[in-house]
Protein backbone atom coordinates (compact mmCIF):
# COMPACT_ATOMS: atom_id res chain seq x y z
CA UNK A 1 0.00 0.00 0.00
CA UNK A 2 1.02 3.41 -0.58
CA UNK A 3 -0.64 6.84 1.16
CA UNK A 4 -1.34 9.09 -2.60
CA UNK A 5 -1.79 12.91 -0.96
CA UNK A 6 -2.89 15.91 -3.64
CA UNK A 7 -1.88 19.65 -3.12
CA UNK A 8 -2.72 22.72 -4.10
CA UNK A 9 -0.41 25.94 -4.94
CA UNK A 10 -1.26 29.87 -5.36
CA UNK A 11 0.93 32.39 -6.58
CA UNK A 12 1.02 36.13 -5.29
CA UNK A 13 0.83 37.97 -8.48
CA UNK A 14 0.65 41.18 -6.32
CA UNK A 15 2.85 42.23 -4.04
CA UNK A 16 3.69 41.12 0.08
CA UNK A 17 1.53 44.22 1.28
CA UNK A 18 -1.04 43.84 -1.31
CA UNK A 19 -1.76 40.09 -2.67
CA UNK A 20 -3.17 39.44 -5.68
CA UNK A 21 -3.38 34.81 -5.42
CA UNK A 22 -3.89 32.79 -8.28
CA UNK A 23 -4.69 28.79 -7.63
CA UNK A 24 -2.02 27.04 -10.26
CA UNK A 25 -2.86 23.12 -9.63
CA UNK A 26 -1.33 21.47 -7.33
CA UNK A 27 1.45 18.62 -6.82
CA UNK A 28 1.09 14.90 -6.01
CA UNK A 29 3.05 12.52 -4.02
CA UNK A 30 3.41 9.08 -2.94
CA UNK A 31 4.52 7.88 0.86
CA UNK A 32 5.35 4.27 0.70
CA UNK A 33 3.40 2.59 3.63
CA UNK A 34 4.20 -0.92 4.05
CA UNK A 35 1.55 -2.82 5.93
CA UNK A 36 0.82 0.53 8.26
CA UNK A 37 -2.90 1.31 7.09
CA UNK A 38 -4.90 2.13 10.21
CA UNK A 39 -6.60 5.72 10.45
CA UNK A 40 -4.15 6.48 13.08
CA UNK A 41 -0.72 5.70 10.79
CA UNK A 42 -2.21 7.34 7.94
CA UNK A 43 -2.35 10.92 9.63
CA UNK A 44 0.71 10.17 11.55
CA UNK A 45 2.61 9.33 7.72
CA UNK A 46 0.35 12.47 6.49
CA UNK A 47 1.89 14.86 9.67
CA UNK A 48 5.20 13.52 9.34
CA UNK A 49 5.45 14.38 5.71
CA UNK A 50 3.99 17.94 5.69
CA UNK A 51 6.86 19.82 6.75
CA UNK A 52 8.27 18.13 3.18
CA UNK A 53 5.30 19.41 1.12
CA UNK A 54 3.66 22.14 2.31
CA UNK A 55 4.92 25.84 1.85
CA UNK A 56 4.04 29.24 2.64
CA UNK A 57 6.17 32.50 0.96
CA UNK A 58 4.36 35.85 0.52
CA UNK A 59 4.65 34.94 -3.17
CA UNK A 60 4.11 31.35 -3.19
CA UNK A 61 1.90 28.44 -1.14
CA UNK A 62 1.75 24.78 -1.39
CA UNK A 63 -0.62 23.02 1.01
CA UNK A 64 -2.48 19.80 1.04
CA UNK A 65 -6.20 19.55 0.11
CA UNK A 66 -6.43 15.75 0.55
CA UNK A 67 -5.07 11.92 0.75
CA UNK A 68 -6.05 8.37 0.84
CA UNK A 69 -4.24 5.32 0.99
CA UNK A 70 -4.01 3.31 -2.13
CA UNK A 71 -2.55 0.37 -3.78
CA UNK A 72 0.75 -0.01 -5.17
CA UNK A 73 0.32 0.00 -8.33
CA UNK A 74 -1.57 2.87 -8.41
CA UNK A 75 -0.84 5.79 -11.37
CA UNK A 76 -2.35 9.25 -10.84
CA UNK A 77 -4.11 10.65 -13.86
CA UNK A 78 -0.96 12.39 -15.14
CA UNK A 79 1.02 9.50 -14.94
CA UNK A 80 -2.02 7.67 -17.10
CA UNK A 81 -2.40 10.62 -19.73
CA UNK A 82 1.58 10.41 -19.93
CA UNK A 83 1.44 6.35 -20.48
CA UNK A 84 -1.49 6.93 -23.19
CA UNK A 85 -0.09 9.65 -24.99
CA UNK A 86 3.71 9.01 -24.62
CA UNK A 87 3.99 5.14 -24.13
CA UNK A 88 6.13 6.02 -20.96
CA UNK A 89 6.02 7.68 -17.85
CA UNK A 90 8.58 10.95 -18.08
CA UNK A 91 7.44 12.88 -14.91
CA UNK A 92 6.65 10.22 -12.49
CA UNK A 93 5.11 11.39 -8.91
CA UNK A 94 7.47 12.37 -6.29
CA UNK A 95 8.22 9.75 -3.79
CA UNK A 96 8.92 11.15 -0.20
CA UNK A 97 10.60 8.29 1.79
CA UNK A 98 9.75 8.07 5.68
CA UNK A 99 13.08 8.21 7.95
Amino acid sequence: MKLYIWTQCRENYGTAEQPYWKFKGGMDYFVPMGKRVSDSDVTATVMAVRGDIESTHPMYEEYILGWEVVADDYMTDFEKSQLDFEGFVRYPTKVLELV
